[in-house]
This record gives structure tokens, C-alpha cells and sequence, in this order.
């Protein structure tokens, strides 16, 4: 999912994907920082601890879209995915390297601290996505973190940041799964806290990409647990055998069906 970060009207948090808008750019985000541009090629993590910051205050976008203006934040996110990766059963804890995932869910979203959450209703097309967020990931690495212990924690986020995108090795396969279990689980949540109000079915086919079995059982669960809550009452749901219309799975599909 996703929010924000700059508009070609000056205002920080909205993306654009006009194509009279020009090639967005690293520099062109950092250079409108509250304080300036944080100071490159320092031996200080300091510039880097104010960058993180940005985190805590970027929404994720798709659920501002769906109604909920003060919702939970990349940083949120990201915190919930890193215990739920900690509470890995045996089966997978025992041929996975957990400390690795509790890394990986907790920088897998980090470029949106410049980029924002895009989410598909953004226009942008992946390979867009992917771009803005692999040069800003290569900025705070070696820009802010490439002189800091000798490089070598920028190095480590780097590469995690590297497999996670890639999707080949099974704690990538797994975080990417709690990824999504996250999403479901805020989705029942935002209902329950509405009362009925608010029906964010449109987020439940997510559960139908989860690929792992252990995340499939918790994902089982908390879909159990969202048609106890709305008791028979009209509400969305989708699943591999009944997805959204066309145009919304296709968006759907581009998005999460390899992330």
C-alpha cells in the first residue's frame, strides 16, 4: 500500500503521475526537507535517525483512501509485521533465519520515507515504483549510511532490502506473506473499531497471494474471525474464486501479485 511524498505543486504527500510532471528524483524530495537536505557522507548515523522519522508520519495511503484520514502509519506497519515474524511456529522457524525476517520486515518499506506509499490507485506503473524506490534506498545506504561503522550496516539494509524485493529465498517468501497477513488483520481491525460502519472487503483478496501454510492458517483465521463480526450483515469479500471486478483485480494483480 502507500502515501505521499511530493507533488510537482510544492505540496509534500501526494504523488502524481502526470506525465507533464518531471522525472522524479531523490534530490528533488530531499531538497524540500523541513531543515534542508540532511548532510551526505557523514560517520554520524544522526542525518539518517531524522530520515527514519518520516516513517512514523507517513500513512498508508489506502486506507486514508478508504475513509480513515488518521490511519496507521509505514512505521506501524512495519512494528506489527516484525512481531508477527518473531512468532513464527516451528515448522518454520526451525529452516528459516528469523532474526534475518525481523530485519527484513522492518527496512522492506523504508524507501517510502521519500517515496510515500503508492499505492494501484496512484497510476504509477511498477516499474516506476520500483525505480524511485531502489535510488532512494541506494541514497540512504551510501549517502547517509555509507561512512557510518565502515558501511557496513548500510550494506546489510541494502542487501535485505535487495532479497526482500527479489522474492526468491524463503524468509523474502515469509515476510512477504506476513506482509499481507498484516493488511488483513488492519483491515478486520478498522471494521471492528468502525462498528459496522465501514466495509474495507476490497483488502481481503489480499489473502488469496499468501503462499506459505502457516500464514495461510492465520490468514484462515482472521477471515473466520471478520464473517463472525459482520454476523450476516451485507459486506465484500473476495478470494482466488471470487475477485474483485476486472479492473480493480488487474490493478490489484500488478501490485501484489509478486510483492
Amino acid at each position: 500500500m502507500a502515501t505521499n511524498r511530493e507533488s510537482g505543486n510544492g505540496e509534500p504527500g501526494i504523488l502524481t503521475s502526470s506525465s507533464a510532471k518531471p522525472l522524479w528524483t531523490v534530490e528533488g524530495v530531499v531538497a524540500k526537507l523541513p531543515g534542508g537536505t540532511p548532510v551526505a557522507g557523514s560517520s554520524s548515523p544522526v542525518p539518517f535517525f531524522h530520515m527514519l522519522e518520516r516513517l512514523k508520519t507517513t500513512k498508508r495511503e489506502g486506507w486514508r483512501r478508504s475513509g480513515i484520514p488518521h490511519c496507521e502509519s509505514v512505521s506501524d506497519h512495519m512494528y506489527r509485521m516484525s512481531l508477527i515474524v518473531m512468532l513464527a511456529p516451528p515448522s518454520l522457524s526451525s529452516k528459516i533465519n528469523i532474526t534475518r525476517c525481523i530485519k527484513m520486515a522492518l527496512v522492506h518499506d523504508m524507501a517510502e520515507a521519500l517515496v510515500g506509499d503508492i499505492t494501484p490507485m496512484d497510476g504509477i506503473k511498477r516499474d516506476e515504483k520500483n525505480r524511485r524506490e531502489s535510488i532512494t534506498m541506494d541514497y540512504f545506504t551510501d549517502s547517509l549510511l555509507g561512512k557510518v561503522n565502515g558501511g557496513i550496516t548500510g550494506r546489510e539494509i541494502k542487501d535485505i532490502w535487495h532479497e526482500h524485493e527479489d522474492g526468491e529465498t524463503l524468509e523474502s517468501k515469509f515476510v512477504r506473506d506476513v506482509d499481507k497477513i498484516e493488511l488483513i488483520l488492519q483491515m478486520l481491525d478498522y471494521e471492528r473499531a468502525h462498528e459496522h460502519m465501514l466495509d474495507l472487503g476490497d483488502f481481503s483478496w489480499v489473502a488469496s497471494k499468501i503462499e506459505m501454510p502457516e500464514v495461510k492458517e492465520w490468514a484462515a483465521e482472521v477471515l473466520r474471525e471478520r464473517e463472525e463480526f459482520w454476523d450476516g450483515r451485507p459486506h465484500a469479500a473476495y478470494s482466488a474464486e471470487e475477485p474483485p471486478e476486472e479492473k480493480s483485480l488487474a490493478q490489484k494483480v500488478e501490485y501484489y501479485g509478486k510483492a
